[in-house]
């Protein structure tokens, strides 16, 4: 806080927050309820999010804005006021977000992103199943993001993205690996999710947006599911692969038994009838791929690899 320009901006920083779907928002929404203020909840009136940069509102008359540091240098906000604790938060690997107006700035606040539980052995499955290059893309400012990655066991990250730098980032992947698969759940998510070959999104704390652009969607918040989806995946491909090779090869057969008249019709209807069976049947082998723990306590199991 500097000076005393807003009686309580941890109240105005969670009135606003508390209408953003971005997933940092909660922290400060929690942050401004446990915080024990007097104040109640502002009521804000034109919200706007600004995708990549943060939100903006309007309280008793007055135009605020929360939001990364950029937002605020793109509005020539003087930032002298906050540099030193801009540059404390990130030395320390944590996130810098300012709350203010287009002439000053009011409040800085730290967000720190604590590594999930069930990240670390996902991603080491991942690499188990031939995954070599995991990448972290964020918005967030590299030193926080290399405190996170350095956590994670990941080598590779990319920081301080909008949303349209994330999409080009994936077009770049996309071009280097051929395929990339793009994992998120906030809005700012969404179009690098639409551009990868594959978007996923979390069912449990996706924004609406993250959702509708995904092609696969988590219905819980478990990233342990990973490690499954590919192996469904590749078993899924290897079923279809078989059943492909299986189909034409009966049907090349029956058609080479034609000349030498050794095809009759009931052996026709069966060649028919017999490779849609099998081929069903081993599709139905799909079923048995059941979720359960495994030594290393991530979930699924090798039947159909």
């Amino acid at each position: 806080r500097f000076g005393d320009r807003v009686a309580c901006p941890l109240c105005i920083a969670g009135g606003l927050e508390r209408l953003s779907e971005h997933p940092l928002a909660g922290a400060v929404v929690a942050a401004a309820e446990a915080s024990g203020h007097p104040c109640p909840s502002p009521k804000v009136e034109g919200f706007r999010a600004l995708p990549g940069r943060g939100a903006t509102g309007e309280i008793d008359g007055k135009q605020y804005y929360i939001g990364n540091p950029r937002l605020f240098q793109e509005m020539d906000v003087d930032l002298s006021p906050a540099e030193g604790s801009i540059t404390r938060f990130q030395e320390d690997g944590r996130t810098a977000i300012l709350l203010g107006t287009r002439e000053q700035v009011d409040a800085a606040f730290a967000l720190e992103d604590t590594l999930r539980r069930d990240a670390v052995a996902p991603i080491g499955e991942l690499r188990q199943l031939g995954v070599d290059h995991v990448i972290i893309l964020t918005g967030d400012n590299a030193p926080a993001a290399q405190s996170v990655a350095r956590a994670a066991g990941i080598t590779e990250v990319r920081a301080g993205l909008l949303p349209d730098e994330k999409v080009k980032a994936i077009e770049r992947l996309v071009d280097e690996y051929g395929s990339v698969a793009m994992v998120g759940d906030g809005v700012n998510d969404a179009p690098a999710l639409s551009a990868a070959t594959v978007g996923i999104a979390m069912g449990a704390a996706g924004s609406d947006a993250a959702l509708e652009a995904a092609d696969i969607v988590f219905m819980g918040d478990d990233l342990s599911r990973l490690p499954l989806l590919v192996r469904i995946s590749r078993a899924t491909m290897n079923v279809i692969r078989q059943n492909i090779a299986f189909s034409l090869l009966i049907k090349a057969v029956a058609v080479a038994a034609v000349f030498p008249g050794w095809l009759t019709l009931w052996l026709a209807i069966m060649a028919d009838m017999g490779a849609t069976v099998l081929v069903t049947l081993n599709a139905m082998r799909l079923i048995g791929f059941r979720l359960r723990p495994n030594s290393r306590g991530v979930t699924g199991h090798d039947k159909l690899r």
